[in-house]
């Protein structure tokens, strides 16, 4: 639902109803996520989606009959079949499921807190109750990055289990479903939950003001990322050679990454190939609990480094984390064309990809999220 959340904020801050369907379960090839979202208000007016276009039609008539005669929150499938493929079926051969309930903005306080907060640009996760006792479904729970949370979902028990649970996607930067509850003696009221995160901008960390650098930060920020650039050369190490960065740091790499925030999500793109920068800084990156570790080079230059990281005591373990030479075979040359085939891999990594042609391969073309981090 975050997805349209700036359109849902003005329609609560002027107590305008609407109908929110979301997507709660996903299969197959799918066109779109668990989390996606449409809305109807009561003029008519809809925003988002839940399938590209295949069941949209269907799901606005769901939401309509919600507007004008109420009832609780519907939940409703839609899957592949020759008889609806081109009515109100997914002709991509999916299935998913969507919840549609009637949102009155006065008495959701704990939306409308995570609407604001999403709008603030904060930290912050929404808990929905996609199934368990028909009066809970559609409550939703605001879990901001640190701080109390604001509404209940069930009971102290199931709120407390729900939070932790919804940080860590959170910290994952994650929209997920969970299971909760079911124990009589901690949490009795058992509960499908879906979290909907709005997690800050995942980093990337550009190491070498060099000229494949500069594409590199356009392609990043493209994606989503907090795209920084760090070299220790002052001359080359400016904003204005880098315009696509969101900062560029100038100082030795390795000290730089030493106290820099980073997390599972950050990629680490090493691109100076010059082995009084990369050798401590490899070290250290490899060692860190980032989400990818690449090093640009020659094959020649990979196998030297790679002796010199072994020299330096990096366990073979960690080694084997670091992508070099950096990106896909693409056939690349150009920095744009290489920055291309570096974030193809950061991509193709991140979400578990085979980096194969998909004419290649057969089965599902989606791959299952990756699980929780410990």
């Amino acid at each position: 639902m975050l997805n349209i959340a700036d359109t849902l904020r003005q329609w609560c801050r002027e107590g305008r109803p609407f109908a929110l369907a979301t997507v709660v379960h996903v299969s197959g090839s799918a066109p779109l996520p668990v989390g996606t979202a449409l809305a109807v208000d009561t003029n008519g007016t809809v925003i988002g989606s839940v399938s590209g276009g295949c069941v949209e039609a269907a799901v606005y008539e769901l939401c309509q009959h919600l507007l004008a005669h109420g009832g609780p929150p519907a939940l409703a499938d839609f899957s592949y079949s020759d008889d609806d493929a081109f009515a109100v079926g997914l002709t991509c051969g999916g299935e998913i499921e969507v919840l549609a309930q009637r949102v009155e903005p006065a008495d959701e306080p704990p939306f409308v807190a995570a609407l604001d907060a999403v709008a603030a640009g904060h930290s912050c996760a929404v808990a929905q109750i996609i199934d368990g006792p028909g009066e809970l479904i559609g409550r939703t729970l605001h879990v901001p990055e640190s701080g109390p949370h604001d509404g209940t979902l069930s009971g102290k028990n199931e709120d407390t289990v729900v939070v932790e649970h919804t940080r860590a996607l959170l910290r994952a930067g994650r929209t997920a479903r969970i299971e909760v509850g079911g124990d009589t003696d901690t949490c009795p009221t058992k509960l499908t939950v879906l979290v909907h995160t709005n997690a800050r901008r995942p980093r990337m960390l550009i190491f070498g003001a060099v000229d494949f650098a500069a594409a590199l930060c356009q392609v990043g920020r493209f994606l989503g990322y907090h795209v920084t650039v760090c070299d220790a050369r002052p001359v080359f190490a400016t904003q204005a050679r880098f315009p696509h960065a969101d900062e560029v740091v100038t100082e030795w790499p390795h000290r730089y990454l030493a106290v820099t925030e980073t997390d599972a999500r950050t990629a680490v793109c090493v691109l100076t190939h010059d082995a009084k920068f990369d050798i401590p800084l490899l070290r250290l990156a490899l060692a860190l609990p980032v989400g990818y570790v690449g090093a640009m080079g020659s094959r020649r230059t990979h196998e030297h480094r790679i002796n010199l990281l072994r020299e330096a005591d990096v366990p073979e373990e960690q080694l084997a984390r670091l992508h070099s030479p950096i990106g896909l075979d693409l056939g690349a040359r150009t920095p744009e064309g290489t920055a291309i085939s570096i974030t193809a891999e950061v991509i193709a990594h991140t979400n578990r990809g085979t980096g194969l042609p998909l004419s290649h391969g057969t089965g599902r073309i989606h791959h299952p999220a990756q699980p929780l981090p410990a």
